[in-house]
């Protein structure tokens, strides 16, 4: 936390401080589900996360702080949620059919398919149905918490959880997006998969532009540095941690996920962004493994990590 010159900050605040870093670090990956599902991608969900993070310390350096920090701390992420949607200017996939205001309570009863359910299956859903549905059936809040935390009322909650159940229920959603990147970048993160499963670093820098950015995403914000010094990075615990390089689709978008070890399941993904064929923008989220459980990965072969010789 920043402090003015000279000043120092008193005992009683640096308490306020300490204990919303340690409730951030507990939370992060919850609130981390939430925005992903809000916002459709893992990698916004994140950005989304570190925003609200900020915006939560920043605003405890000029108030008292509320009596339940964690409450608070999930209506900052909502707005945040929101405020990303409204700039992004998504056009929504689906327009719910209109249902009553039921006056009876909605099912207690939720699709367990729900917890494990891909991220365009909620951006599918208008915003406030999206919202009740991941706080109420997704994260397990009560009616009055994600009430709270949409800053809303539990009548309009209930009415918002009916219609995104019975869209759901309904598969109204429809299929899953299709996605169709070009040749070229297929053919790109193929080749940077194969230079990184064969080690060959040399390789890998040579495909980095001219200005290509580094964006290391960590639980403490986000770490910019020389791509050029990345790879040297990666030399050092590739081949110790058995690491796998596979290009794929992640919720739709290529990009290319990391399996460590004997693990068949990724342990996190790396972002990349093209001018022309050479590397313009590395995303990288090692250092955020709870990203992992939010995605659904789709190789681009048919292939198991346990085929490769790490």
């Amino acid at each position: 936390m920043s402090k003015g010159a000279g000043s120092a900050a008193s005992p009683a605040q640096d308490g306020v401080e300490q204990r919303f870093l340690t409730l951030a670090a507990e939370a992060r990956p919850e609130l981390f589900r939430y925005c992903a599902r809000m916002t459709g991608s893992v990698f916004d969900g994140e950005d989304v996360v570190q925003e609200a993070l900020a915006k939560a310390l920043d605003a405890l350096t000029r108030a008292p702080p509320p009596a339940e920090l964690k409450p608070w701390l999930f209506r900052i992420a909502h707005n945040a949620a929101m405020d990303f949607l409204k700039k992004r200017e998504r056009k929504l996939t689906l327009l719910v059919a209109e249902v009553p205001d039921a006056s009876s309570e909605p099912e207690d009863e939720v699709d367990p398919s729900l917890l494990e359910a891909a991220l365009w299956v909620f951006v599918a859903l208008p915003p406030t149905q999206r919202s009740a549905l991941v706080l109420k059936d997704v994260l397990g809040h009560s009616l009055e918490q994600t009430a709270v935390t949409m800053g809303t009322t539990v009548p309009a909650v209930k009415s918002a959880l009916f219609r995104a159940r019975a869209a759901v229920a309904a598969r109204a959603y429809g299929p899953a997006p299709s996605v169709d990147p070009s040749r070229e970048e297929q053919a790109n993160l193929r080749r940077y998969a194969e230079l990184f499963n064969a080690r060959d670093w040399d390789g890998l820098r040579a495909m980095l532009g001219r200005d290509a950015k580094l964006d290391l995403v960590a639980r403490g914000g986000r770490h910019a540095g020389s791509p050029a010094d990345y790879y040297s990075r990666y030399a050092a615990v590739a081949s110790s941690e058995g690491l796998l390089a596979v290009a794929g689709f992640l919720d739709g978008v290529p990009a290319i996920a990391v399996f460590r070890g004997e693990s068949l399941a990724p342990s996190y993904f790396i972002r990349l962004e093209w001018s022309e064929a050479s590397i313009a923008l590395i995303r990288d989220s090692r250092y955020v493994p709870y990203i992992a459980n939010a995605a659904r990965f789709r190789p681009f072969e048919a292939v198991l990590p346990s085929a490769f010789d790490c």
